[in-house]
């Protein structure tokens, strides 16, 4: 798998020109990257740039503030970062530099961050509108208050000090909802990695091996192709499944288990989200393939649900509708279809939705409904369609056989101008195939 290059800086621009155009004369936009995280005294997390920063420029350091002034006439865009420092460089790795940004992201003009409170309080001047990302970050809204306090100080230079400060998320989550075609070559390349790293999940897993080691195996993949975790990977074996952020991964996998692996792949930030859930011993028992089969053909419903102009929400209904139509076929449900989907009585073994928005973001940025309705579907749009049953230990109104068991069915899906795109479908998905897959790649022989 050939690795694909970064944004373009061209795409970066056309990005900041549209959201220029939304925030209209009188404006001005202020976005902090996002801060450095002690792990443990004087150790860090690794560093993930703020996606609003990431999305407009793609650059990648911490101690930045990108700036965006609608019609000023010696450039729009602005980049505040830290200055080169060879001292530093040689510990921590090269910095770009107020003399490296322009070119690089076709920004217009960059300055030191040091100099920031010497230069921002003018660019704020005479503007009527802040639009940031108010309380997000204390230290960040303190020093914005900082710069709005010395442009009203200077306001016997006869220019007034902004009136409002508005959420910039109002106008950037729009916007980035609708994915252009470099995200979308960038998404699909993290779901394939996620794809080959479930499949290595797969082939690998032994029963009295550890979740904790196919979380490893999982999760060697993703770096081979030069990505990282989306998010903190979900391997749960047997009752553990039933867990839904389960992330402790360290029990012992048992010969008859069930394992849900909840993972995705980030690549050049962005995020795919994978779920699926197979034998460890490679074989369905009855139970556990029937509740499988109700994930699936929920998982199926959802999806059909799927085309430009259709309504988000019935995608929902869509699963919910199906999964207690099987609950009710198994009995672990009793009652009329119409008033267990109506009164939610399905939440007992499946308390959450069957998706979420998908991009520089695992839970990525949209609203999911316009003046109290859900919103329609558009092309660009990406989402996860995610099913599932988990039958608690404590369920004793159900049979024993299903307790225990938890499985979900998780897929990655893009809205195209006539239908839809399923962007993770080559992986296995019904128990035939995932079985069939297990045994082609000789698990536990």
């Amino acid at each position: 798998m050939k690795p694909i290059t970064k944004v373009g800086k061209a795409r970066y621009q056309s990005r900041r020109k549209r959201l220029l155009e939304s925030v209209g004369e009188g404006g001005i936009v202020i976005i902090g990257a996002a801060s450095e995280k002690v792990r443990s005294r004087d150790t860090y997390y690794a560093f993930r740039q703020d996606s609003d920063l990431l999305y407009l420029t793609g650059f990648e350091e911490p101690e930045a503030i990108l700036v965006l002034v609608p019609g000023r006439k010696h450039g729009e865009c602005i980049l505040f970062c830290r200055d080169r420092d060879p001292h530093r460089e040689a510990w921590d790795g090269a910095r770009l530099g107020p003399d490296g940004a322009p070119d690089a992201f076709g920004i217009d003009d960059a300055y030191p961050i040091t100099d920031i409170d010497d230069i921002l309080p003018g660019l704020i001047e005479g503007r009527g509108r802040i639009f940031a990302h108010f309380g997000r970050d204390s230290e960040f809204d303190s020093r914005l208050m900082s710069w709005l306090n010395r442009t009203r100080a200077m306001m016997h230079m006869g220019n007034p000090p902004p009136r409002e400060l508005l959420d910039l998320s109002v106008l950037i989550n729009e916007q980035r909802l609708i994915k252009d075609k470099d995200e979308l070559l960038l998404m699909r390349r993290a779901a394939d990695i996620a794809v080959l790293g479930h499949e290595a999940a797969m082939r690998a897993v032994q029963p009295g091996m550890y979740e904790y080691q196919l979380q490893a195996e999982l999760e060697r993949v993703f770096k081979w192709h030069d990505a990282t975790p989306a998010y903190t990977s979900i391997v749960g074996a047997g009752s553990n499944g039933c867990v839904l952020h389960y992330v402790t991964n360290r029990d012992r996998i048992g010969k008859n288990d069930l394992v849900l692996i909840d993972a995705g792949a980030e690549y050049r930030g962005y995020a795919s989200d994978i779920t699926r859930t197979f034998p460890a011993g490679g074989r369905f028992s009855k139970a556990q393939r029937q509740l499988h089969d109700i994930v699936v053909k929920a998982n199926r419903a959802a999806l059909a649900q799927v085309e430009p102009g259709a309504v988000y929400e019935l995608q929902h209904l869509a699963a919910v509708t199906t999964l207690t139509e099987g609950l009710l076929e198994l009995g672990l449900l009793k009652g009329k279809l119409e008033t267990l989907v109506r009164n939610g009585a399905y939440k007992r073994f499946y308390p959450h939705k069957t998706g979420h928005w998908l991009g520089l973001d695992t839970h990525d940025v949209g609203d999911y409904r316009i003046d109290g309705e859900s919103r329609i579907l558009e092309p660009g749009m990406v989402f996860t369609i995610e099913p599932g049953l988990y039958i608690p230990h404590d369920a004793t109104e159900v049979d024993a056989k299903w307790r225990g068991i938890g499985i979900r069915i998780e897929d990655d899906v893009l809205v195209t101008e006539t239908g839809y795109d399923v962007l993770t479908d080559a992986l296995v998905r019904d128990a035939d195939s995932i079985e069939q897959f297990m045994a082609a790649n000789n698990v536990n022989n």
